[in-house]
């Protein structure tokens, strides 16, 4: 009864134990796998130079709203309160000879007992003083149309549309940029992880030659020499397999910062091209065909097309600036009310309206005008001479990146073969050690050639998709 109590117990601990293993086996934050296009998109969505790109679009489009505002009628409102040390208006009158005509009348009333009095009469035949305008309100609503402006506005109008078309190619030049720095991180990502796989398949591949080598030692036809030798080699690969490890990591956020993931959040998706060989994918031929054949076109990259903006801006600018040297007419029209001697016997308020029209030639500004005038005439001339050169410039990139894609296609047709050629070297050596015929070093060393050529394979494959990404940037596709 005691042992069977005793097995339950055992087994109930071994259930416990087994649950928490595979409690603590399982990871932390469920992983999503990335493809290279959801990496982009997401890119594309959470990058914060794309957001920046965004948010200065926005800028351009409010700021032509407020240009096409200037072809209204500028309305505003004023209101002035003022209250004077002494008043603005004064005055005497003599009021003596007015009054000596009534003096009589006024005599006779006082004697049939009227209220009058008689200080208030000699004041009345003394000369007065009028005091006005010490204080007062005035509020006015004026409205102001421009009639021609020398084209100022019109083409004010232009300059706000074209900023608008440059905020949004720059937003493609930032878009371009974040996608091939997000291609060059997931690639990179993708070399590592099969350089990873190539450490992992040496490894196995040596400890099968250790086991080998450990029975050749205890039957004694080997010394221990070649026994440090296979442990050496398997250090070494400890090693590499470690910086490919902190490579992996470094990169993984690097892409996150650019995706806006956490980088224990993703994992990457290791494309089939990369396992099956880029060279063996008709698509790849087709398209290294298609890309020899094509012209040096650069009308529809967003750098030319920048170019062609600059130029136009600079015309705009300069028109802008004929305009500030012609007259200008406006015509409006205005409402006042007006108060003075608040809450005093001069107290009085009128309302007037009123239309105008205006005319403003700036005279003197044309001296100093004409020398802006020419500097703004140079300035569409440098503009013209900058698109010349940049022009040529991007003829020149397009050319260069092309050699470059189709070097990196070449490199992939080498590294193809020196990996069949390292292969198929491994294994005439693994036979011929295995009948004593080479020694181990040999077979060491014919390992190693695989495993350096299936990298060089790796790392041409990756470089040849991070460089046909920026051929495509840079032909404007």
């Amino acid at each position: 009864m005691l042992v069977s109590n005793l097995n339950h117990i055992i087994y109930a601990n071994l259930r416990i134990i087994c649950v928490i293993c595979v409690l603590n086996a399982l990871p932390l934050h469920a992983q999503q796998a990335l493809s290279l296009e959801q990496c982009r998109e997401m890119a594309l969505k959470n990058n914060a130079q794309i957001q920046n790109a965004n948010l200065s679009e926005r800028i351009a489009e409010q700021q032509k709203k407020e240009a096409f505002t200037k072809y209204f009628p500028s309305i505003s409102a004023t209101g002035v309160g003022f209250m004077a040390e002494k008043p603005m208006m004064s005055m005497e009158m003599d009021m003596s000879s007015a009054m000596q005509p009534f003096l009589p009348t006024f005599e006779w009333m006082m004697m049939q007992g009227a209220p009058l009095d008689p200080a208030v009469l000699e004041s009345l035949s003394q000369p007065q003083k009028i005091e006005m305008m010490k204080n007062g309100i005035i509020g006015g609503v004026m409205a102001m149309q421009p009639i021609f402006t020398g084209g100022q506005i019109v083409n004010g109008n232009r300059l706000a549309k074209a900023g608008i078309e440059v905020s949004h190619l720059q937003k493609q030049l930032s878009e371009n940029e974040v996608l091939l720095t997000t291609e060059r991180f997931f690639w990179q990502i993708v070399s590592l992880k099969e350089k990873m796989k190539t450490i992992d398949n040496s490894t196995v591949m040596l400890n099968r030659i250790l086991m080998d080598v450990k029975t050749a030692v205890e039957a004694g036809l080997t010394t221990r020499n070649d026994l440090l030798r296979v442990e050496l080699e398997q250090n070494r690969l400890q090693s590499g397999k470690l910086k490919v490890e902190n490579g992996l990591q470094i990169l993984k956020m690097s892409l996150g910062q650019y995706i806006g993931l956490p980088a224990d959040s993703f994992e990457i998706e290791t494309p089939p091209s990369v396992i099956a060989g880029l060279t063996r994918n008709p698509q790849n031929k087709e398209g290294i065909a298609a890309f020899a054949a094509m012209t040096n076109s650069i009308e529809h990259r967003p750098e030319y097309q920048l170019l062609e903006k600059s130029v136009e801006v600079a015309r705009l600018q300069h028109k802008m600036e004929i305009g500030k040297l012609l007259p200008t007419v406006a015509i409006g029209a205005g409402y006042n009310w007006i108060k003075m001697d608040l809450k005093k016997q001069t107290e009085q308020y009128k309302n007037i309206g009123l239309a105008f029209a205006t005319v403003s030639i700036p005279i003197t500004d044309w001296w100093g005008g004409s020398h802006a005038l020419k500097q703004k005439k140079l300035e569409v001339l440098k503009a013209e001479n900058t698109k010349r050169e940049k022009s040529d410039l991007l003829r020149l990139q397009i050319q260069q990146v092309g050699n470059e894609l189709n070097e990196a296609y070449q490199q992939i047709l080498l590294a193809e073969k020196s990996m069949s050629s390292a292969e198929e070297n491994l294994k005439i050596s693994r036979d011929n050690y295995n009948a004593g015929v080479t020694t181990l070093s040999d077979l060491l060393e014919a390992q190693n050639l695989v495993q350096q050529s299936r990298d060089q394979y790796t790392e041409a494959a990756a470089g040849y998709n991070v460089k046909l990404a920026e051929y495509k940037i840079v032909t404007g596709r």
